[in-house]
């Protein structure tokens, strides 16, 4: 495989209003078909179609079909966040926050199977020319685990953590995606995992 000349690119000025509505027009059209047809039900030219614009300018906003079903999943995980923000989980344990915070972000996902199964395909195809959209999902599932840990300023510790429980949800999604686990399994996994966050944290015992 020929070595890539540059895997990032320039950070983009903010979008004008009309831009920013172009962009959800597309995203929009991108979770029908995926939510239609699953990851081969979205091609870009059908994706410009529906959301009124011009193929190249489709392009111009997304360079190829998994840097446009990431956006995807980070605009309907940031829909789901303002979802949980509403409506919190309430009391309990942080570790117990998190967990029911995740099942029910899990089966908001669950009820889309076809549209959850092209966003994920689409992480695991990613490659580096697509880390900035990558890296927007992972910030938006911190942003909700941290939200239900109930913390605004975390720790390295906690930061750690968090990565982890990441790493185990997406793990859980694709293997229950695959029909390798059950919902009760993939219940007990992310239960199991958030119980770290109840875990001491070993720089704030050495002060």
């Amino acid at each position: 495989m020929p070595a890539q000349a540059s895997t990032s690119r320039p950070a983009s000025p903010p979008l004008t209003a009309r831009q920013e509505d172009r962009r959800r027009r597309i995203l929009r059209a991108s979770a029908r078909l995926a939510g239609r047809g699953g990851f081969d039900a979205v091609q870009m030219r059908e994706v410009a179609e529906c959301s009124q614009v011009a193929l190249g300018t489709l392009y111009r906003y997304f360079p190829s079909k998994v840097h446009l079903l990431v956006a995807t999943m980070q605009d309907q995980l940031e829909r789901m966040h303002g979802t949980l923000r509403r409506r919190p989980p309430a009391g309990g344990a942080p570790a117990e926050r998190v967990a029911r915070t995740l099942m029910r972000a899990f089966r908001a996902l669950q009820r889309e199977p076809q549209l959850a199964d092209a966003m994920v395909r689409a992480l695991t195809f990613a490659d580096r020319s697509v880390s900035p959209e990558v890296d927007q999902v992972s910030r938006q599932t911190t942003a909700i685990i941290l939200d239900a840990m109930g913390v605004e300023d975390p720790t390295d510790q906690q930061l750690s953590v968090v990565r982890v429980i990441e790493h185990t949800w997406h793990s859980a999604l694709i293997t229950w995606l695959s029909g390798r686990a059950s919902i009760a399994q993939v219940r007990i996994d992310i239960e199991t995992v958030c119980r770290l966050i109840d875990l001491p944290d070993p720089a704030a015992a050495e002060r």
